[in-house]
This record gives structure tokens, C-alpha cells and sequence, in this order.
């Protein structure tokens, strides 16, 4: 499972650290001998009708699954017992942000309707419960239960607080999951890792076994073992690295389905979540189609790649930069030919050299720019790794004195003076720069800072500004530290308060430097405020530090730290990329098409001192075709940023695969606006293999059984041309906020067309089809509160073909989800959104030219809760 907590980076090479809360709570369920002794249940959730409290808040969803309250990730333990769908999930009992993980567990008889109950599996004092599978040990190779009654086992991932352990344990229940006891014998697989985990376990029936899917997760490689018992394991394989290695390996799953329907054709498809490094960015699921024979599993793509062919401008051979021209001191005399001093292996490099930014280390900084040329060919192929700092276009390359006005704070003196100081995080005073196990902290001016590393990120506490007037345009300030929202339930943030409210709020980027944040408050002129530095998080990058609090007319624009490729037209940055945290260099492109015949540079940028603060470029190729990246040419189960964790049931009763995943990514999933719980599971979709241009590909369709769900007759809409413009579906009677939309549209000459739904009064969120690229998309850029996170909003595209001039959509509106079903499933979007309650219209749309809808079938759903 993903622990979600921000990792701080040191050097470049050294291992992210887990950090694992230690908070103790009850033990397992159920007794047995030899045991430990086992305790009582904690009570179950009070009864409640679907559509009254606690269960009627404006994002909670009718037809999703979400706890009663407080955090939820990863689905677990998916499996069939005795007439129901069990469903664990990694559960915090504690609160509504990651931490003291534990399985909870609802059970459905139907996939969508959905009974919540006790807490499974709870965390100790020794352990956290991270991701895992169930199984029924039908046979009693265990020798948990008996042949009569078979016991649910739990094949779960021990994290271990005492040093960050990762190993697989067991946990059995002989009463229909309700209650569970922790195996004595625990852990039973341990490989001294602190980054083995998730093990899907099923029946392997060739060999009478059971088979163990599991991930070596910093290491991108998924592990296979065999047991007789369940608590012998015996290693077959390895899988890996293969397809998206961009960030940790995660949450693995391993199942065979028929090609086109045929039994007789059989593949075996690998799932394998990703975080970060998904198509649409941060978190996301892939996938392999191959064959598995028992011991290993053989992709039927061994991804090797050739980009295509054009004319090479610059490959780093030579010992000096020729031509190109090097600023500061990060890229050095010339080109590098291996890791340089400090650098983990560098990989994906063209011939011997490349140009690299990490001489001196991420504390260098410099440019490295091409001569002119001027553009004759479609694109410029090149190979890119490094850091992930893209470029600002609202930033400056230094960072000079800030703008003339009223400063309020510069945290100068010994001590806080009028600000009032709560809670252990602020100490007596400011900081004079970095603090005892601190990354280096740059940024600030003069000598102090407000810094609440403190007591490392284990404190808490507020700084509390006396009330000033607004009576200058802006306040500018210096934030770093922590990327936790004002929003979240445990911010690391700057608030200006108003009338006892909110109204600005800004937080760091989980980075020990200082940038500046400008407010605008002229709509706040002349009342009377005050600012609250918040410090309540006490997990990863807990902390923040600010400096430099003032009044000003003029805004003041952040320090770019950004470490990218740029190209550049007439002086402008046009297109810019950016490396993904990796030392791997991969394949990107610029589309040159739209600057034919005009001057263009290349340049290479490294303003970044803090934790990957450097970047790496090769082989720069002008060609007729863009090269793709390992992301680009990855199978991805979902392209949208809010499916994650995915994995699939056992002992389906009609052997059908059933498949689920965590609606949230890690780049925001602390962070989304949902009270009192946060966290939500997809809709179950029923997996299936299918050629499509010639390749085997993974489709999924919502389950059949949601159909059950609906409520009222369906609306029908039919044959309805749409030109430039907008109109509502069906005269309005489509509009609402849980919808299951069937709709078939023939291409015209619209440049892009579909539906818009959950609108209202500057809301919308966008499904449509771009014809010109043959994709689908998600636009939720408006779709209601986005500014929780700045890699919420946006617009994900999945490939898409028409098939015989049409393009079918099948659309599931929730309260704060939709989930779009290209053609016969081979492209799926999800996302989440968070619109208000009264936007609630769905509208036919279509740009720059006509679309005809040719029918439309919607059915308002209900409540998923029993």
C-alpha cells in the first residue's frame, strides 16, 4: 500500500524513509490456540438511512463506497465467502489523514450495495496493518479452520514502527470475517526490506498451490511465490523493471482472461499501481498482458523501443559543449559520461555523454543553451530525467528585494514580540536558518525565519499576528516546508483571517526553500485582519517556515526553481518538460509544427538547490514523428487521476473478474474537501481482454449489478443535433447528481463535442471528445473546488478511436465523482470533482463545428447503503 506521506529527499541515491506513527490500539478478533489472547469487537456503526446524517453531506456519494467516517485508501482483501463480496480497505480509526493504518471491511451481496462493519484488523503497537489479499483455505492447508469450515486468511504487509520494516503476515477469521486473530507465527515472509509489500494471494491450481504476487516497490520489480501452507514461501521470480518506473512500485495483482470471449484463449494479465509517475500525473494503475507459466510471467511486449529516426543536433559526445552555451557552474566544462560525485547510476543515456546540472551537486544552479536554429521539421526528440520542477511562467529567475511597502514581520529579533505563540512548534523565537536533522533551508532574508522543525515534525502550535489594517493591494510573504492546505485537517500553513474566517491561505511545496506567495486583497481594502501561521501536522514534512510578512502595492513573483528543458521562440518560453525524480533519462518531444520557419533556442535549466535539484538531457533530434515516453507508451488501466490501488476479487461465483480501486491520488489525497470522511472506492467494473488494432488490450464496463441501483424511469434523448454551443440534455429532466448516461454520437465536423455535467454558476465539468485527436476527455479545470491542490485541477485524454463514425460514452455522475467508459470500455477516464450541491445540469455541447448525439439513455441512481 502507499503510506501517502510526503518522503524527504536528500541526496540524490538515498532511500525514501517511511515514516510509520506509533499509535497503539486494540488487537485482533477471535480465539484460538496458540494465538494470542484476543479481545472484544469494537462496536459496529450506528444504523443509518442512506440520505440522513451522517450520510447526506454535499460531497458524499449515493452509489460509491465511503466509510461512515475517517480516512480510507487502498481496497484489500477482495474475495467471495459464503454469499458475499468482501471488501477490506487500509483504514485509519484515528482520523481523516493517512496514518495508524488498519483494515476495515464492509461485505455486499451484490457489489453495490454496501454494509460497513467493525474495524477487521487494527493496528498495534508493534505494527501498522498495510495492504494485503484474502483468501479461503478450502482445503485447510493452513490449518486455521477445518474442511467443514473453511477459514478466511489475510495475507497482509507488517509495517514495523520499531524500524521500518516491511515483511507479510497472516491474520484468520472462522466466523465469515467478523472478527480476527493475528497469527502467531507472524511475520511468515521477511526479507529485512523496507519496501516489500502488498501480496495478492490466490489458488493456483496446476500445482495445487498458493501463489503470491508481491512488490520489491523502490526496486520496480513484482516478486512471485509459492506456499502449501500459506506460511512457507518459496521464491519463483522476478518481474521488472519493465513499462512505468517513474515512481515506487505498488499494490500488484495477477489474474488470466479470455481473449475476444474465447476459453480457449487465455492471458494472464499483471496490474501494477504506480505512485507517482501515472499518465495523468501522481498516482495511477498499469498494466502487462503475457503468459504465466506456473513460475514467471512473460509480457507479450518486452519493451524495447525504438524513437523514430531523424537528424541528431546534439548528443553530448564530444568532451566540450561546442556550440551551446553553459551559464553558472551546475553543468561544468562539459558533458558527463556516468553519475557524477554524490549521483545515484545514471541509466537511458544515448552513446557515453549527456548534460547534466548535477555538478556540485543540487546545490549548483545554471543554464545550458543552443545556438539558433530555425524550425524546419514537426518535432525535436530528446531524452530528459532529473528533477520534477516544471517551469513557472509567473516566476523570475533570481530572487531580488521584495517590492517597497509595510513590513509586518521579519522575524529579526530574539523573540516573537506582539505575535502570540501556542504549542511546543515555535519555540521561543525565530530560527537562524536550518535546525538540528533538517534538510538545508535557503530563502529567507536577513538573519531569523519562522521555522517549526523545531523538535523535528513531531510538534505543534500557532503563531498569531495582532490585527492590522489591509490598506495595500497585497501582502506578500516567504513560505516553505510542508505542502498541507489551510484546507486539510492538519495544515502547515499561513491564513489571513477576516472576521474570524479564512480568506487567504497559502503552504509550502515539501521543500526546505522559501519562495514567495502574493495575496491579493483589494477586495478586502480597509478591514481589519490578522495572520495565523499554522503548524498541525505532525507526519511527514510537518512543518513550515515563513519570513518576511508585508503590506505592498506591488506583488511580489516567486524565485523560479524550476529544472526543465525549455524551447524557446522569439525569447518566450513556448513548451517546457521536466524531469520525473529519476536518474533514468527517458524519451520526450516538442511539437514544432507551430512555429515553422521562425528562430528558436533550446535551453536547459537548473534554478533548483533543494532535494532533486538538477536536470539531465540527451540525444536532441529534429524528426517527423514525436518519440514517447515509457508513460506514453505504457497500458494504463485508467487515465484518469483518481484511480489508484487497483485490484480484483477471488471465488467469484460466476467467474467473472471484478475489479475496484481507491478514488484519490497522493499528490492531493490528504487533502480533498470531505468531512467526515475522505476517501472513496470506484465502482466494481467487470474486467475483460479484447483486440483492439491488432493488440490484446484490458477493457472494464461498470458492474451489471448497478443497474439495480436505478431510480425512476429512464430519460431518453434522441437525435439531437449541437452546434457551437451548448444545450441542456433531454429539456432539463437529465440534471442531477448521481446519473448512470449511456450516449452514442456521430462525428460531424465538431472539433470537440460530449456532454457537460454537474453545471452551475461557473462550474461545469467537461466529458467530451476531441476529434482531431482521436481522444476522450476530462476537463475539471471549473468543476467546482479545485484550489486544494495545484495538481487537482486539469484535463486528462485517453486514446479513442470512432468505430464506424461514432463514439459511444458511458458516464457515471456521482456527488463528487464521474467515471467514463470509452467505446466498449478500452478507454476510461476517472476523476474526482467537488462541485456545490445546486450544480446539478447536464448539457450537450459542441466546438467549432456540429456533433449529432444520435441517442442518449440516463437513469438517476440511488443510495448504495443497505
Amino acid at each position: 500500500m502507499s503510506s501517502g506521506l510526503p518522503v524527504r529527499r536528500g541526496p540524490v541515491g538515498r532511500r525514501p524513509l517511511r515514516l510509520l506513527a506509533a499509535v497503539a490500539t486494540v488487537c485482533a478478533l477471535a480465539a484460538a490456540a496458540p494465538s494470542p489472547p484476543s479481545v472484544a469487537a469494537p462496536a459496529p456503526p450506528p444504523s443509518v438511512a442512506a440520505d440522513s446524517p451522517p450520510f447526506g453531506e454535499p460531497h458524499r456519494p449515493r452509489f460509491h463506497f465511503t466509510p461512515e467516517k475517517n480516512w480510507m485508501n487502498d481496497p484489500n482483501g477482495l474475495v467471495h465467502h459464503q454469499g458475499e463480496y468482501h471488501l477490506f480497505y487500509q483504514y485509519n480509526p484515528s482520523g481523516d489523514t493517512w496514518g495508524n493504518m488498519s483494515w476495515g471491511h464492509a461485505v455486499s451481496k451484490d457489489l453495490v450495495r454496501w454494509q460497513e462493519l467493525p474495524l477487521a484488523i487494527p493496528h498495534d503497537d508493534e505494527e501498522m496493518v498495510f495492504s494485503g489479499s484474502a483468501v479461503v483455505d478450502h482445503d485447510n492447508t493452513s490449518g486455521f479452520g477445518t474442511p467443514e469450515e473453511p477459514a478466511m486468511v489475510a495475507v497482509y504487509t507488517s509495517a514495523y514502527k520499531a524500524d521500518g520494516r516491511q515483511a507479510q503476515s497472516l491474520a484468520y477469521s472462522t466466523d465469515r470475517g467478523r472478527t480476527w486473530t493475528k497469527y502467531a507465527g507472524n511475520p511468515v515472509l521477511d526479507i529485512g526490506s523496507k519496501e516489500f509489500r502488498d501480496p495478492k494471494v490466490q489458488w493456483y491450481a496446476p500445482t495445487r498451490s498458493w501463489l503470491m504476487t508481491v512488490s520489491l516497490s523502490t526496486e520496480r520489480k513484482v516478486r512471485f511465490y509459492s506456499s502449501k501452507d500459506l506460511k512457507t514461501w518459496t521464491h519463483l521470480s522476478d518481474f521488472g523493471p519493465q513499462g512505468a518506473v517513474g515512481g515506487v512500485w505498488e499494490c500488484p495483482d495477477l489474474f488470466p482472461l479470455p481473449v475476444d470471449g474465447d476459453a480457449k484463449r487465455t492471458k494472464w494479465v499483471l496490474v501494477v499501481n504506480i505512485n507517482p509517475g501515472g499518465i495523468a500525473g501522481g498516482s495511477a494503475a498499469q498494466y502487462f498482458v503475457g503468459d504465466f507459466d506456473g513460475e514467471r510471467f512473460t509480457p507479450d511486449d518486452d519493451g524495447s523501443y525504438t524513437p523514430p529516426a531523424g537528424l541528431l543536433v546534439q548528443g553530448f559526445e564530444d568532451p566540450a559543449y561546442g556550440t551551446w552555451t553553459a551559464t553558472g557552474t551546475a553543468f561544468g566544462d562539459g558533458p558527463a559520461t556516468g553519475p557524477l560525485d554524490g549521483q545515484s547510476p545514471v541509466t537511458g543515456v544515448e552513446g557515453t555523454g549527456h548534460a547534466s546540472s548535477f555538478h556540485g551537486g543540487d546545490a549548483a544552479t545554471g543554464t545550458l543553451t543552443s545556438p539558433e536554429f530555425t524550425v524546419d521539421r514537426p518535432h525535436l526528440n530528446f531524452k530528459v530525467g532529473g528533477g520534477r520542477h516544471p517551469h513557472d511562467p509567473a516566476a523570475v529567475p533570481e530572487q531580488g528585494p521584495p517590492p517597497a511597502g509595510t513590513v509586518l514581520a521579519d522575524f529579526e529579533g530574539g523573540g516573537y514580540g506582539d505575535w502570540t505563540a501556542t504549542g511546543e512548534a515555535f519555540g521561543t523565537g525565530p530560527a537562524r536558518g536550518t535546525l538540528p536533522g533538517q534538510q538545508p533551508v535557503s530563502g529567507w532574508l536577513g538573519d531569523g525565519l519562522v521555522n517549526t522543525f523545531l523538535h523535528g515534525d513531531a510538534t505543534t502550535g500557532t503563531l498569531t499576528s495582532p490585527d492590522f489594517t489591509l490598506d495595500k493591494d497585497h501582502i506578500n510573504l516567504l513560505v516553505g516546508g510542508g505542502n498541507h492546505p489551510s484546507a486539510s485537517t492538519a495544515p502547515t500553513a499561513v491564513r489571513l483571517i477576516v472576521d474570524g474566517e479564512v480568506v487567504r491561505s497559502a503552504t509550502g511545496k515539501d521543500t526546505e526553500a522559501l519562495n514567495w506567495t502574493a495575496w491579493d486583497v483589494r477586495d478586502l481594502a480597509g478591514r481589519t485582519a490578522r495572520i495565523e501561521i499554522v503548524d498541525a501536522n505532525t507526519g511527514g514534512w510537518g512543518h513550515i517556515n515563513v519570513d518576511h510578512i508585508m503590506l505592498s502595492d506591488t506583488p511580489a513573483r516567486p524565485r523560479s526553481t524550476e529544472t526543465s528543458v525549455n524551447l524557446l521562440v522569439d525569447g518566450e518560453v513556448v513548451q517546457s518538460v521536466t524531469g520525473s525524480d529519476s536518474e533514468t533519462l527517458d524519451w520526450a518531444s516538442f511539437d514544432l509544427r507551430p512555429h515553422q520557419g521562425r528562430k528558436a533556442r533550446v535551453q536547459v535549466v537548473d534554478r533548483n538547490t533543494a532535494g532533486w535539484g538538477h536536470i539531465l538531457a540527451d540525444h536532441f533530434t529534429l524528426a517527423d514523428a514525436p518519440a514517447l515516453s515509457a508513460v506514453q507508451r505504457a497500458d494504463w488501466v485508467d487515465h484518469g487521476k483518481d484511480y489508484y490501488a487497483a485490484v480484483s476479487w477471488e471465488n467469484a461465483p460466476d467467474g467473472r473478474r471484478h475489479m475496484i480501486g481507491w478514488m484519490n491520488n497522493w499528490q492531493y489525497g490528504n487533502h480533498v474537501p470531505t468531512s467526515p470522511w475522505r476517501g472513496a472506492q470506484s465502482i466494481p467494473r467487470e474486467m475483460g481482454l479484447r483486440t483492439v488494432d491488432g493488440r490484446v488490450r484490458l477493457t472494464q464496463q461498470p458492474v451489471r449489478s448497478l443497474a439495480t441501483l436505478a431510480e425512476g424511469p429512464e430519460i431518453t434523448a434522441r437525435r439531437v443535433a449541437v452546434r457551437n454551443g451548448s444545450v441542456p440534455l433531454a429539456d432539463g429532466r437529465a440534471d442531477g447528481t448521481a446519473l448512470d448516461v449511456d450516449a452514442t454520437f456521430s462525428l460531424r465536423d465538431a472539433e470537440r463535442f460530449g456532454l457537460k455535467v454537474r453545471t452551475g454558476p461557473g462550474e461545469e465539468t467537461v466529458i467530451g471528445y476531441d476529434a482531431g485527436r482521436r481522444e476522450l476527455y476530462v476537463d475539471r479545470t471549473r468543476s467546482g473546488a479545485v484550489d486544494f491542490s495545484g495538481d487537482f485541477p486539469g484535463v486528462q485524454r485517453a486514446p479513442l478511436a470512432p468505430v464506424d463514425g461514432k463514439v459511444r460514452l458511458r458516464i457515471l455522475v456521482d456527488r463528487s465523482s464521474v467515471e467514463v467508459f470509452g467505446g466498449r470500455g478500452e478507454a476510461v477516464i476517472t476523476d474526482q470533482v467537488f462541485p456545490g450541491p445546486d450544480s446539478d445540469g447536464v448539457r450537450l455541447f459542441a466546438e467549432g463545428g456540429s456533433a449529432l448525439l444520435d441517442v442518449a439513455r440516463v437513469r438517476h441512481l440511488g443510495a448504495h447503503r443497505d
